[in-house]
Order: C-alpha cells, then structure tokens, then sequence
C-alpha cells in the first residue's frame, strides 16, 4: 500500500508498515504566508496602494449605464476620498435577459473617468479572449465570484503583468480560493489582491453570508492582500457602511463599495448600492476606524486630486496622462 508520506515516514517504512512513501508538495507553495521574506504590496499605476499603510477605497457602479452616470459617480467617489473606480463593463448576471454591459465602450468611459478624476480603473473580466482588450483599459483586472475556478482565465491573466483582484467564490472554501490565487502566481503574475465578498448560506436573510473571521485568518496564511466588498455581502445599502467598518476594524486591506447617483434606478444592484451622499457620509465613519486599525484612507495626490470644490465643475478637474496598459 502506498500512502502519503508523514514527516516521520523514513520510520514507518523501516518498520514494514508501509510500502513506499511519496513527498507530496505544499497545495499552494507560492501564496504561502511563508513564500516571501515580505507581505505583498499591490500598486496601480495611478498609486493606489494594497497591503501597505492605506486602506484602498476602490468605488463606483454595478455596471456602467452611460457616460453621464459614470461621470456623477466618478466624481462624487473621487471627492469624498477613493482613490479606485470600480464599473462593470461586461456584466456576468444570473439571467441571460438582465442588463450585460456595455462592453468595450463601458471600458472607454471608465478609462476617461478614471483619467479625469485621478482613478486608478478596475473592473471584471469574464473570458481569456478579453484579456487583452480591458487590460488596454483597466489598472487591475477583475475576476468575480463565477470565474474564480475559471482556470484557463487564471491563466490568462497570470500571464500578464496586471494588478488581479481575485473574487472568493460563492460557495469556495479558503483553501480553493487560494489554490484559484496559485495560478496567477504561477503564471508569473504576483500581483493578485484577495477580495471577500460573501458565500452562499441557507440563510436568505442578507445576500450572502460575509465570512469576516477570513480577513485576520488570511493575514496568517498568505502575504496576499484582502480586501472586503460588503455590498454583495449584504445586498442590502442600509447594511453595507456598518459592515465596511468592522471590515477595516478587522484589518481588511481595502473595499470594493457600489455606489451609483440614483440606486432605485440603477440597471443592476440598485438595492445594495449607497447613493453618492451616503458613500460621503461612510467616508467620514471610516477615517478614524482605519487609524484606529493601524492604518489610513487614501491620501488624495495633489496632480490626480479633485477637491471637493471643483466637482461641480468637472471641467476643471485635473487630467492625468496615461498610455494604455498592455500585456508583459
């Protein structure tokens, strides 16, 4: 009989209870706490930072629905302090008859958004064959809770150079999760930040069910950032600012928050999205809740800033160069 060999396995062989013994490696070897000297720090090219002193903030609407609602959003997420902008541009729904983005001109707003406001860019990429083409546009690429165990889009996205915000899956346990992360890694992309978003319970009375206890338990088993998205945690706005605090109050790295201009009328995830008022208002809470955490919300770089004095006017707002992103 052959088994997998314990760490005393030279004595159980000499002692004729097993036949041979075989060294099984590590199933995730290069997400390890113990991998590198170091914990991961992620950058985008706009200078948001995961995993350092900041708290990233990256905001903004389920979906991209014009160029008018994403330039409200936009603005309104920059001035009360985010330092990413988040919008779906092809949107992986339940349905085949719900709202699916707007595809490659959804990228071209977020970009122009993005660039306007000072914005790093993230947003969800669904198939291998669109890597390429958001990469042209996004700071970090998305991969949501329905393509964590997409394997040849883990591939895919290992193979570029581009900042990945890997999705827990809906009904993944950690160590999937982490075995999903190994693949970028392997790939030679190290830049992979971990998002919590919730698993599916029997329980329907929240969206999901936010496993908070992984943020403290992930910092001890990999040097990977972790962020939190409460609101498809909850599905519920009014749920969504205590539940960001006691995130960050728990060391999360970062949040991914939906914010859009008019919720009641948004094509997708109106109910969990706070309105631009009330994602101020969370701002404010969340300040001394990071300090008190260790760390801090973004800082607002003079070049890429917009006060809060010039968003109504958003043709003052400073635009910051940028050549597109391409694969390594």
């Amino acid at each position: 009989m052959i088994h997998a060999a314990p760490r005393s396995w030279p004595a159980h062989i000499e002692g004729g209870r097993v036949e041979r013994g075989v060294n099984v490696p590590q199933s995730y070897r290069l997400v390890r706490r113990d991998a590198r000297g170091d914990r991961t720090v992620v950058r985008l090219r706009s200078g948001a930072t995961f995993g350092g002193d900041e708290v990233a903030i990256c905001a903004g609407p389920c979906g991209v629905e014009s160029s008018e609602q994403l330039e409200m959003a936009a603005r309104a997420v920059a001035a009360a302090g985010a330092n990413v902008l988040r919008g779906g541009a092809y949107k992986p729904r339940t349905s085949p008859y719900s709202f699916q983005g707007l595809g490659e001109d959804a990228l071209k707003m977020l970009r122009h958004a993005g660039d306007r406001y000072g914005l790093g860019v993230v947003t969800e990429v669904m198939d291998p064959r669109d890597v390429e083409r958001v990469a042209q546009y996004a700071d970090m690429l998305q991969i949501g809770t329905r393509n964590m165990q997409n394997f040849p889009l883990l591939r895919e996205v290992g193979a570029t150079r581009m900042p990945v915000l890997l999705k827990r899956g809906i009904s993944a346990t950690v160590q999937e999760w982490l075995l999903a992360a190994e693949y970028i890694l392997l790939g030679g992309n190290e830049s992979v930040v971990l998002c919590e978003r919730g698993v599916r319970s029997f329980d329907v009375a929240t969206r999901n069910l936010l496993d908070i206890s992984v943020v403290p338990l992930l910092e001890e088993m990999t040097h990977l950032p972790v962020i939190v998205d409460p609101s498809h945690a909850m599905g519920i706005a009014r749920l969504v600012p205590p539940i960001a605090i006691a995130s960050v109050a728990a060391g999360a790295h970062g949040l991914l928050i939906e914010v859009h201009p008019d919720p009641p009328n948004a094509l997708s995830d109106g109910a969990q999205s706070l309105d631009c008022a009330q994602f101020q208002q969370l701002m404010r809470r969340l300040a001394p809740i990071a300090e008190f955490a260790g760390r801090r919300l973004p800082r607002r770089y003079p070049e890429r800033a917009v006060s809060s004095e010039n968003v109504s006017n958003p043709d003052s707002a400073v635009r910051s160069s940028r050549s597109g992103v391409r694969l390594a």
